[in-house]
């Protein structure tokens, strides 16, 4: 879980204006990867545009915006 934050950390020192997240918690236990999304759950309240790619339905419910791609295309698209 720390090596997740200082990551996210790093990743926002430069002040990006989007932060990509590939599969932030994957290699995280369920209590951990809880804290890592509500990082990000806070700097998306201070502004802060995140795009997270996942697999996991329960951590994509938790976004703002779903986008579905599969074979290269958009799937589906859906306000949360």
């Amino acid at each position: 879980g720390e090596q997740q934050r200082v990551a996210i950390a790093r990743a926002l020192v430069n002040s990006p204006s989007i932060l990509f997240a590939d599969e932030p918690t994957g290699n995280l236990d369920s209590k951990t990867g809880k804290e890592v999304l509500e990082i990000f759950k806070e700097l998306n309240g201070k502004g802060q545009t995140i795009v997270v790619i996942t697999h996991e339905k329960e951590i994509a419910k938790q976004s703002q915006r779903t986008l579905t791609i599969k074979d290269g295309e958009i799937e589906s698209d859906s306000i949360n």
